[in-house]
This record gives structure tokens, C-alpha cells and sequence, in this order.
């Protein structure tokens, strides 16, 4: 039977894949098989049953250490041929968007990345994504004997683990090791930051007029427990790193709340906020686009607003 492969290289995501795998199995009368590869493989194995693979293919080989990308794509190429698979999910993730096309090439597969939707319609699994610099969603499909698409972190939910973990098999890879030599690894400097997975965000944007400014928004997140994010203009002045950046250019984001202060809201931008529960904005401009997503807005100065909600969260 033909099955459906998932893989990532972040445990959270290869969870979210599992899970909605096992629905769309399902509906398509497909198996599902799950990959966990590297030195982790087998405590990922029972996780991954558990989320919904009816078999998880493990293997630790050597070639596998610190998931060099090359090695991923052959290993999962191999193993997409001993399950049969059809369907071909993966984590759009900074590797996962490589990792799709060094496998696609191999598998001769059809790929799509950064796909946020995705749903079973007419027979087939078929996956939306932004186009057109975020102006439009594209509905998807692909064609070929293979299918590829690399699904953006928290696209799905991911339900409780059922008890019972599926099959684990240990396929006989054959793997070289790695083409690329690293050289050397500088750490980054700052914190680092994942802002798809944080629950608060808050927001900066051009309405901000100088840098050292910033400070307002830093004690307004610090006070919410929530993350700083900033358009791409910002990393752009080198004001906040890109790690920060929300939007097409960066992070797509899935939070609780997202608080826009100073952010115009053009959609390189709200492309990132979307899926966010609760959007909340503000700006002093009343006609700004920003205003047509959020939920709560107030139309005023940043310089003005931001100090009064600090007082307010003060007294709560």
C-alpha cells in the first residue's frame, strides 16, 4: 500500500505532521510512515507512533550526524522507496525549504514550500501558499508520481498521543558522508529567538521615529511576556536583527495575540500575522491597512499610547 512519508527536522513540526497525516491517510486510503533520523531517532520513534505513523522509519547512521542536509535528502529518498511514498510532507523550516528540493530532485517529485493550508480535494492532497508577494493565496497542486510539500511550522494542531507507538523499522540505508566540510561555527550574537512558536507578540514598526526608541516597545513586551517582532524596514536600518523580522521576509507567526504598535500593515507584512487569534493595532494613521485585519485598534500616538498601556498593566 502507498503511503504517505513525514519528516522534519524539528520535533514540534514532525508532531503536527504526524498528526494531521494520520486524517489525511485516511481519507486518501493511504498508509502513514514517519522518518526519524540522527542520534535522537529512537525516542523520536514512539513519539512519532504515538501522533499517528503507523511506522516510523529510525536509523542513526553515522553519516546522519548534525543532519547535514545532503545526507537527510538520500537518506529520505530511500526510505521514501521502501514505503511507497506517494506523498512526500515536510517541515518548511530554514533546512526544511533545502532539504524539499535536494529530495524532490531526487525522487523526480513535484514541490511546493511554505504552504499554510492544506486539504484533501478531489481525491488528491493539495496545499494553499502565498503568491504574488503576498497580495493572493495560490491553491496548489502537483502532478507527478511523487508529491513534495514543505508545510509551514503550526499549520496544524497537534492532538494528545494516543497510546500504542506504530511499527518501528530500520531500513539499510547506504550513506557517504557529507559533501560540505564546515569549516568553523560562530555563535550568533543576542538572544535568539522563534517567533512561530510564541503565544504573545508584540510588533514595531516605521512609527517609531529613531532607534534608541525602541526601549518603549522592549518594556511594553517585557511587561506583556511577550517576543519583539518588527517589519522587514527595521532589520533592514539594522535597528532589530532578522531574526525579528514578521512578515513574507521572515517568521510566520501563529499567536494568542499579536500587538502591532507603529506598523502600517502592508501585506509583506500581514502575511506573517494572519493566523494570529487575536490581532490588536496601533497607529495614528485611521485609514492605515492594518486596521482592516485587527481585531482592536487605537488610532493615536505610539509615543502616548504605549506609556499609558504600561500604566495600566502596572495597576492590573
Amino acid at each position: 500500500m502507498a503511503d504517505i512519508l513525514v519528516y522534519s527536522d524539528k520535533p514540534q513540526v514532525a508532531r503536527e505532521l504526524a498528526f494531521k497525516g494520520r486524517e489525511f491517510a485516511a481519507e486518501l486510503g493511504l498508509g502513514l510512515s514517519a522518518a526519524a533520523l540522527g542520534p535522537e531517532s529512537a525516542a523520536a520513534a514512539a513519539d512519532l507512533g504515538g501522533h499517528g505513523a503507523d511506522r516510523v522509519f529510525v536509523s542513526d547512521d553515522a553519516a546522519l550526524e548534525g543532519l547535514p542536509t545532503d545526507v537527510v535528502a538520500e537518506a529520505l529518498a530511500q526510505i521514501a522507496q521502501e514505503a511507497g511514498a506517494e506523498y512526500v510532507l515536510l517541515g518548511s523550516t530554514r533546512r526544511g525549504k533545502e532539504l524539499a528540493g535536494r529530495l524532490a530532485q531526487k525522487l523526480g517529485a513535484g514541490a511546493v514550500t511554505d504552504v499554510n493550508a492544506m486539504a484533501v480535494k478531489d481525491g488528491a492532497l493539495v496545499g494553499w501558499r502565498y503568491a504574488l508577494g503576498g497580495a493572493t493565496v495560490a491553491e496548489e497542486r502537483i502532478d507527478t508520481p511523487v508529491k513534495l510539500f514543505a508545510v509551514m511550522p503550526k499549520t496544524f494542531e497537534v492532538g494528545a498521543p494516543q497510546a500504542g507507538a506504530g511499527e518501528v523499522v530500520t531500513p539499510a540505508l547506504s550513506l557517504s558522508p557529507s559533501r560540505v566540510t564546515v569549516g568553523g561555527r560562530t555563535p550568533r550574537e543576542g538572544e535568539s529567538v522563534d517567533l512561530a512558536a510564541a503565544p504573545l507578540i508584540l510588533g514595531v514598526g516605521r512609527g517609531f521615529a529613531k532607534r534608541e526608541d525602541l526601549d518603549l516597545g522592549r518594556e511594553l513586551a517585557a511587561a506583556l511576556g511577550a517576543e519583539l517582532a518588527c517589519t522587514k524596514s527595521l532589520a533592514d536600518f539594522e535597528w532589530l536583527p532578522e531574526d525579528r523580522i514578521v512578515g513574507l521576509s521572515g517568521a510566520k507567526t501563529k499567536p494568542d495575540l499579536y500587538l502591532s504598535v507603529g506598523v502600517s500593515g502592508q501585506v509583506q507584512h500581514t502575511v506573517g500575522i494572519s493566523q494570529a487569534k487575536i490581532i490588536a493595532a496601533v497607529n495614528t494613521d485611521k485609514e492605515a491597512p492594518i486596521f482592516q485585519l485587527a481585531d482592536y485598534g487605537i488610532v493615536g500616538d505610539l509615543y502616548q499610547v504605549v506609556p499609558a498601556l504600561m500604566e495600566k498593566l502596572k495597576s492590573l
